[in-house]
This record gives structure tokens, sequence and C-alpha cells, in this order.
């Protein structure tokens, strides 16, 4: 039994390889689980909902929550503080989580701030669309 957020047990290491091997993706901790089980080193529930969220205490991984019936998804952002302070950019078909580097909505955080006041807190901010490779398959099906 773990005692300390700083030990490092076999379990947490396979759930860290986890979220390196998705990076650039979301995942939930049902994803971990069913990774780790089909793998055959089958992991708690309640082990991998801990870690996670000591993760996104230490601001290792966002949380996200979708919608209002769904339950969280994370993003692994290790100590990438670029990541902070950009907008993302979601797909509903392929579920990818897209990180925007765009000079365009940068300007409208600078405006938001100036025009209104207010701070964007971009771990909370993410734009749901289509991406281009989901919306040329949305286009080739009509």
């Amino acid at each position: 039994m773990e005692r300390s957020s700083g030990y490092r047990t076999r379990q947490k290491e396979q759930i860290h390889a986890y979220l390196l091997a998705n990076r650039a993706r979301h995942f939930t901790a049902q994803n971990i689980s069913d990774y780790l089980s089909a793998q055959g080193s089958p992991v708690a529930a309640a082990t991998i909902y801990r870690y996670l969220e000591q993760l996104v205490e230490r601001g290792e991984i966002r949380k996200y929550y979708l919608d209002e019936k769904s339950g969280a998804c994370f993003e692994y952002v290790g100590a990438d503080d670029e990541c902070r302070s950009h907008f993302h950019l979601k797909c509903v078909c392929c579920n990818r989580l897209i990180h925007t580097d765009c000079d365009f909505l940068q300007e409208l955080d600078g405006h938001i701030f100036d025009h209104h006041g207010f701070h964007v807190d971009h771990s909370k901010t993410v734009l749901y669309g289509i991406c281009r490779d989901c919306s040329g398959s949305e286009e080739e099906k009509n």
C-alpha cells in the first residue's frame, strides 16, 4: 500500500508508461484499465483514479469533462508549460484532442482579457467540432 505520492510502484510505472505512449491523446481511466488488463497486468480502478488525481494536482495531467453524462477524460502534459497557454480542439468523431498554436486564437485570448477583463483557463477550454480527417470521411459518406 502506498503511503506517499513520491513512491514509484510497478503499477504507477505501468500507468505512467501508458500516459507517455498516449501523450497526444485524451484518455479515460477505463482506457488505462482496459489496456493494462489486455497486457496481463490488471490494476484496480481505484488505484488508477487515485494516481490520476495526484497527477492532476501536480499539474502533469489535465482533466476534462466532455459532457454532463460522461466521466472525465485526461490528457498527459508533463511539465509542458506551453500546453497550459493555448486552446484545444476536440473532434467529436474520432475523439482526437488537437493542440493549437495559432496566432489568431492568441489574439482572441488577448481580446478577451483586454476588452472583458477575463483570463481564459486553458485547462478547461476545449472547442468541439470535426477534424479535417473526419470531415473528409463524412463528406465521402454523403
